[in-house]
């Protein structure tokens, strides 16, 4: 495969595929590999057609994080939060990792993450900041940042892994960079599912169709009602439970009940919220 670009993407039938292309490097990332996740994503806000998002790496690998030759060589190529504020650059300019990772937090339409070999550090993070993750039974994530590089986990993983593990499993897996197995990761939480690595494409492809088939409006705040809910009170999540309910029961339930009593598939329209 050419790996004269680092991120490949095209959509298809409404799915926009992000492939990392960097397979011989184990689709380590670089700032031109992180630029490219932010350019295929600012091409998915453009395009209202676009219904799901499949991140995943070419190659055997999803990603090994960081290009810790990248690093070695020049560290100033990994650019640190902060270091270029006062020029005139957009987020991706200045902090290509931090801005890749909020494009995808914030991309219009759900993602999944085909976790089809190794996610290791960065590419750990990468995995979780995906909607669903399902990952091959071959594959294993492993947080390498404290043990093996001294610095604190990042690209969100430290937001990530807590919130989908708990406090006693983040502290484990971000202190001691133990290798997690793919089925051990579906048995704590951390991703959706593991399947057998010739069900993964069919698997991802069955989630995306559930996703796709969706309200467009519904995804985007069912994700962003969950990811307030740690930090609301119980009356507060009612509160905004019921606001959402207000545009979408007038917009959705009628054609919801009567595909239900038809024993048909909702189709469901509308745009972006």
């Amino acid at each position: 495969m050419d790996e004269s670009n680092p991120v490949l993407y095209a959509e298809t039938d409404g799915i926009m595929t992000i492939t990392l292309n960097r397979p011989a490097a184990m689709n380590a990332m670089t700032n031109d590999l992180m630029n490219g996740i932010s350019e295929a994503l600012a091409n998915v806000v453009a395009n209202e057609s676009i219904r799901v998002v499949v991140l995943t790496g070419a190659g055997r690998g999803f990603s090994a994080g960081a290009d810790l030759g990248q690093v070695a060589e020049n560290p100033g190529e990994i650019l640190v939060e902060g270091q270029d504020k006062n020029t005139e650059q957009s987020e991706a300019e200045s902090d290509p990792f931090n801005g890749a990772m909020r494009a995808i937090m914030d991309c219009p339409v759900p993602t999944i993450a085909r976790v089809n070999g190794p996610a290791a550090g960065g590419g750990f993070g990468l995995a979780l900041a995906c909607d669903i993750t399902i990952a091959a039974e071959s594959a294993f994530f492993v947080a390498t940042f404290s043990p093996k590089l001294g610095i604190v986990p990042d690209l969100g993983s430290t937001w990530s892994i807590s919130r989908r593990v708990g406090r006693a499993r983040a502290l484990g897996i971000t202190l001691l960079g133990e290798r997690i197995s793919a089925s051990e990761a579906e048995e704590w939480g951390l991703v959706w599912s593991s399947v057998a690595d010739d069900q993964l494409d069919d698997e991802v492809a069955r989630i995306a169709s559930v996703l796709k088939r969706s309200s467009p409006g519904t995804v985007t705040r069912i994700r962003r009602t969950l990811d307030v809910a740690h930090d609301n009170t119980f009356s507060d999540q009612l509160d905004l439970e019921m606001k959402h309910q207000a545009v979408l029961v007038p917009r959705n339930m009628h054609e919801g009940a009567q595909a239900f009593m038809q024993k048909r598939e909702p189709e469901f329209g509308g745009e972006r919220d």
